[in-house]
Parts: structure tokens; sequence; C-alpha cells
């Protein structure tokens, strides 16, 4: 006899099971080689069976962000663009689940593409036109169009903290100043002092030329700070992200949120509220994240209005690479359950947003070998859990990129290693040794079911293939006196239990001893090393981690 879970998103098998307990199950290759077919012809790769479902989770999927610049070029001129993201969705998502041959993101952030000078766009010049570079309002709609088609929410990165100096409002705003015209629309559209007046304390400031006026510019001197005071302002940027909510755009990522009345928190976290309430008001299920770039006493005055980053379990020092380091899971699965239980009384019902990288700091792969199994349990980490974890391109090859000691981000925004003759280069300014960089591309990874590439595929299939992980009432579960550890989630009456083993050694332990609940099947395995569960005995390898059901 067999049997299978039914899920809504995904059916998953236990193979391990079933072969020691039912017998071998049927499988045959299909012709691409890519996955197998079951005796009901259901796609299975690595135990797991697809359905033709799609998921409905909006505020916990898998997104992938994506440094426009840095990501594909379409056109031969070096630089990543809109045509080059559509011409790689069957890379990020098909929109097949039983394919099997992408890696199955659910969500795409695309950093800034107005207009801009820069190659980074953070300093827009014209918020309504798309960056030449990057393509035309019609390569953005078409990319829209595709990624709904595929069930892929995708979000812009919007910075409306600061404009770029060349933007017509702070042209305009220079104009008023020079000619003394405080009755322009523009004179007050930025953030200003006057000589003779005392400089706000901690902000940066340079002098208006022809003026004896100094605007704010807290980031660089080309990016000068709007005034959020100013009514104008706010109906600016509100026009301008429904000009996008209207195209299709299912939210935004902001940009620098806690800037917008520096050193204010109180006022910002106001701003925000009603800038996203009046957001919700055309579209209700919008999705926004913010970058609250503190420490969580700071984030969690945010989230009682929208997503934040969850800044603490990031980079070298955060705790899901301490925790990746052979550190103890309990106290990473303690963290994880205190910071979703203070988002329950947020009014929003807010996700936590997990994630080790992104384009303003070292690349994960740097500080997390990839030989050494660590990056593989960190995925494992921030991807078997709550929330909605933010991939950064290149992170499922294990891309390398650090700042060093070069005064730059671009060292940390390098091309994508397509390895098919992308034309993509690095960005303005990047330094990078190329003896630093990994030697596999993305072709060669996609080709190797060993790859780091297939590691990330697998993890995300797994995911999708137990709801309750992401969707599911959090509970950590503490193993007292080793740093195995893991947590219990529930979800529609069913529950799973994650637990991971980042240590390299096998470990051993009765499952009955933690939990009142009749955990029997071994759902899933991934890691460095494989697992078995006897009864209700559990043996994990080293760096590994597991389903039960």
């Amino acid at each position: 006899m067999k049997s299978k879970l039914t899920f809504s998103v995904i059916i998953l098998l236990v193979l391990s099971i079933m072969v020691s307990a039912c017998g071998t199950v049927k499988q045959t290759r299909d012709k691409s080689g890519k996955y197998f077919l079951n005796e009901n012809s259901e796609a299975v790769i690595d135990d797991v069976v697809f359905s033709s479902e799609k998921s409905t989770a909006d505020n916990n999927r898998v997104f992938y962000e994506i440094f426009v610049g840095s990501f594909s070029d379409s056109n031969g001129d070096g630089i990543g663009d809109i045509r080059g993201i559509i011409n790689r969705m069957d890379y990020l998502n098909d929109g097949n689940d039983s394919s099997g041959t992408s890696l199955g993101i659910e969500g795409i952030w695309l950093t800034p593409i107005f207009k801009s000078p820069s190659y980074h766009k953070y300093d827009v010049t014209d918020y309504y036109t798309i960056d030449p570079q990057f393509g035309t309002a019609d390569d953005l709609k078409e990319l829209i169009s595709l990624c709904h088609e595929r069930n892929v929410k995708i979000i812009i990165d919007l910075p409306i903290n600061h404009t770029g100096y060349l933007n017509q409002w702070f042209i305009s705003f220079l104009n008023a100043h020079r000619q003394g015209d405080t009755e322009s629309k523009y004179y007050n559209y930025y953030c200003y002092y006057s000589a003779g007046e005392s400089a706000p304390a901690g902000r940066s400031y340079s002098q208006l030329s022809g003026t004896n006026d100094y605007y704010e510019c807290n980031f660089s001197g080309d990016m000068p700070e709007l005034n959020f005071d100013n009514p104008n302002v706010r109906q600016e940027v509100l026009d301008i992200a429904k000009y996008y909510l209207d195209m299709g755009i299912d939210g935004f990522r902001f940009d620098a949120a806690k800037y917008v009345y520096f050193g204010d928190n109180k006022k910002s976290v106001d701003f925000w509220e009603e800038y996203i309430g009046k957001l919700r008001e055309i579209k209700n299920d919008i999705y926004v994240v913010g970058e609250v770039w503190d420490g969580a006493g700071i984030i969690e005055m945010y989230e009682n209005v929208m997503n934040c980053f969850d800044f603490t379990a990031s980079q070298v020092n955060g705790i899901i690479a301490e925790t990746a380091k052979a550190g103890n899971v309990n106290n990473f699965t303690k963290y994880v359950n205190s910071y979703v239980s203070r988002k329950k009384s947020a009014e929003t019902d807010p996700a936590i947003i997990p994630f080790v990288s992104n384009h303003d700091m070292d690349r994960a792969a740097g500080y997390l070998t990839v030989a050494g199994g660590a990056m593989k349990v960190a995925a494992n980490l921030y991807i078997l859990s709550a929330g909605s974890p933010f991939i950064y391109y290149g992170e499922e090859l294990g891309m390398r990129g650090s700042r060093g000691g070069a005064n730059t981000d671009a060292n940390r925004r390098l091309a994508m290693l397509w390895g098919d003759g992308d034309t993509v280069k690095d960005p303005v300014g990047a330094t990078y040794g190329t003896s630093s960089q990994i030697d596999t591309t993305a072709k060669d990874q996609s080709a190797d079911g060993d790859s780091l590439y297939s590691y990330y595929k697998r993890l995300i299939m797994i995911r999708k293939a137990n709801p309750e992980i992401c969707r599911g009432e959090y509970k950590a579960v503490n193993f007292t006196g080793m740093k195995l550890g893991g947590f219990i989630s529930t979800y529609e009456e069913k529950s799973v239990f994650v637990i991971h083993n980042t240590s390299k050694s096998s470990v051993t332990v009765d499952i009955s001893s933690f939990t009142d609940i009749d955990f029997t099947s071994l759902a899933a395995v991934i890691g460095v090393e494989d697992a078995s569960l006897d009864g209700t005995t559990l043996t994990v390898g080293g760096q590994t981690s597991v389903v039960i059901r």
C-alpha cells in the first residue's frame, strides 16, 4: 500500500519511509533527465511530488532580490536590464512546479529602475520614467504580466526619502531659492536651513550654489532630502506609488525608511502609517517592506505599519551566520520565537523578513563557506523558517563580493555569473578581483545535482511542500544541553517539526521527549549528511536539517 500527504500547495511523498515500509516506489526519468515520473505520472525531485495547484501565500513567499544593472544584459551594452530579467524568468520561476527546472522563487524585488545618472539608481531624476539603460515602461509591463502568469509577486524599490540632485523638483527648489521666490511651489520641497540659523544636529548639509541656504543631504550631496512636512511632497510620492500600482506592481521596498524625519522615529512612523494606509486604499493586498537598518527596538516601532527586514539576523555577525557556524540552534529558534510573538501584537500582521545579505552588504559566501557546509546550513535556517525570506541574486550560486578596502559598494553588486554568453558586466567602480570569485556559473550549477543552486532549489521545494513551516504557529522547542534545535509549526491542524543540526557530528535524540504530538514520518532531509527516524528515535547527520510530520 502506498500513502501520500496532500496539501493545498504541493504533495509530499516520503520515499525514505515508503521504501522501508511499503516497498520500492516505481520511478522513471523523463526525457529531459531533469526529474522523475512516478507511477502516477507525477513529477518527483528528491522525494518531492508536485501538484498543479498554485500557492496562495502572500506574506510568506520566498523573494529574490535583483540588482537590475548587474543581473542580465539583453542588448549587449554590458548593463543588466528589464528585458534581461524577462529572458531569465525560466531560471527564476518557469511557471510549472512540475518541471523542476527553475529555482522556484515566489517574489521578485527590483532595485530602483527609475531614470538616474548613477549605476545604482537611488538618486532618482524622474520617477515616472524607466531609466533608458534598463528599458521602457512597456518592458516593465511585460515583466509584471509574466510574473503574474507564474504566480510571482513583483515589488520595486521606491527611494522617496531623497531624490537625485538632477530631479526637476530639486532644480526648481534651487531656482526658487536663488530668486528668493518664497511663493514658488518648490521653495519648501526639500529640507534646508539658512545662514545665521542653527543647523539641526547630526545631519549633513551642502550649500545651495548662489544662495546662503543649505540643503539636507545625509547620504550624499547628490541626494537632497525631501521635506515631508510639505503636503505637496506627500501627494507627489503618493501619486508615484499609485502610478506603479495601477501598472500592476504588487508593492514596494522602501529605502531608508527611518530617515524620512532624520532622528525622529515617531514622526517617521506616523508618516508611514498615513502613507501606507492610503496605499492600502488603492490596493488592499499591497506587499510592503521597509529598510529600517537598526536594532530590534527601533524596528519594532515600524512593524505596526509595514514589514521590516530583520537586520539583526543578517551579515557576518548576525544570528543566522553565527548559528550556521556550529552555533547553538536553540538560541536561534528562541530569537525567531520572540520575534514572531512580538509581531502578533502588530496591527497589520506583518511577517518576519529574514535574509543573510543584500546589495549593501558583503556577500554571505565570503564568510559562510560553501565547501565547509556553513552556507547550506545558513540557508536551511532562514528558508526553512517562519516569514518571507529574501535571497540576494547569486547567493544560490555562492557568489562572492565584499567592499574590503575599496570605498564602493559596487564590489557587492557584481555581474551575475551566467556562463552562457550573457554580456552583463560589473558595475562602474568595481574592483573585486576575479581570482577571488567562484569558478562556477549558473549554467554549470544548473546541470549539477550536487551544486549549491540545486541545493537552494530543493530547499525551496521542501518549504513549499510543507506550508506549515512558514504559515503556521511557530513554537521553539528547547533541546536542553545540546546545540541541536528546532521548532514545531502548526497550520490548519497539521504540524511539522523542523530540526537543525549545525555541528559536524551526528546527533541522536528521542523526539517524544520534546513534544506530545505524534510525529512519525521523516518528510524531508537536507544538508551535508543523512538522517533517519526509527520510531521516535531521530538521528541527524552533521550540518543537516529534517522536517518531520
